[in-house]
């Protein structure tokens, strides 16, 4: 029966990460760092993962994707563009190696403005929660094996990386279950509005 349902149109089941995307030149430089890596430490995964720091992962079937993203519209229509610092490394023993992102604060709070708008729209069953990542970071490599990560980190926790930029808006991505590509569904500008102008551009 499980199988059927997933047969039919909006009862795919999608996998979705919502993110803040550096611009180019802050993402070119952290693919630098990935690519540097991938190839040192034999981390194919290094190359593959885009730059990005997550705010947030769940799966969901696909016909709940519209109210997710008007929510999503609505809490970026109400958010302040914010300035996000990222500087050296970090890691999670024994398996991630990730850039730090020093301006924790604002994307924090973000965080928590999705999570209580969208948390029950995200929730698939008692299984799929969604995700949200309270401590952000932008991955290098993750998945590490004990030696790959040993020695990796014996270099990194010594090495500098800078990088800022202005988060403006947030990107909402999604692949089929079992696929490696992820696309974009839509992005939502900070635009910080009084939330009585958000209302009447969302219900107007």
């Amino acid at each position: 029966m499980e199988h059927n349902i997933q047969m039919l149109p909006g009862y795919r089941i999608n996998e979705y990460l919502l993110v803040l995307s550096p611009p180019e030149e802050v993402w070119n430089k952290i693919v630098k760092v990935k690519e540097e890596f991938a190839e040192t430490y034999q981390s194919a995964q290094a190359r593959w993962g885009k730059p990005h720091i997550t705010l947030a992962t769940f799966v969901q079937y696909e016909m709940m994707e519209a109210r997710i993203v008007n929510r999503l519209k609505a809490v970026g229509m109400g958010q302040y563009p914010f300035k996000a610092e990222l500087r050296d490394y970090g890691s999670f023993p024994s398996h991630t190696i990730y850039i730090n992102v020093v301006t924790k604060v604002p994307v924090q709070n973000l965080i928590k403005q999705v999570r209580s708008e969208t948390q029950r729209l995200m929730k698939l069953n008692e299984e799929n929660k969604p995700h949200f990542i309270m401590e952000p970071h932008v991955t290098v490599a993750r998945k590490l094996q004990p030696w790959q990560y040993e020695k990796a980190w014996l270099a990194y926790s010594n090495k500098h990386f800078t990088g800022r930029f202005i988060a403006d808006g947030m990107l909402l991505l999604k692949r089929a279950q079992n696929t490696k590509a992820y696309q974009i569904v839509q992005r939502f500008a900070f635009q910080n509005l009084p939330v009585a102008t958000i209302q009447g551009e969302l219900f107007g």
